[in-house]
C-alpha cells in the first residue's frame, strides 16, 4: 500500500481544496503508472505547514523570505 506525503508551506493565497483534490489525483495516478499499484490501496496526505514552523539552513522560511531569499 502505498502511502505518499506532501508538505507545502501555508502561503497567504492557499492551496485550495480543487487542487488538493488535482494532486491526490495525480499522485494516485502516477503511482498507478509507474508501479503499477491500485488506486484503491494508495493513501496520499497533504499537510500545509506554517512558514514559521518550516526551516531551511538555521532560519525559519519566514526568515528566509524577509531577507529575500
Amino acid at each position: 500500500m502505498p502511502y505518499v506525503n506532501i508538505k507545502i508551506t501555508r502561503e497567504q493565497q492557499p492551496i485550495t481544496a480543487q487542487q488538493k483534490a488535482a494532486l491526490i489525483k495525480g499522485v494516485t495516478d502516477l503511482l498507478v503508472d509507474v508501479i503499477d499499484r491500485g488506486p484503491k490501496t494508495t493513501v496520499v496526505v497533504i499537510e500545509e505547514i506554517d512558514t514559521d514552523n518550516y526551516g531551511v539552513g538555521g532560519e525559519t522560511i519566514t526568515v528566509r523570505r524577509s531577507q529575500g531569499q
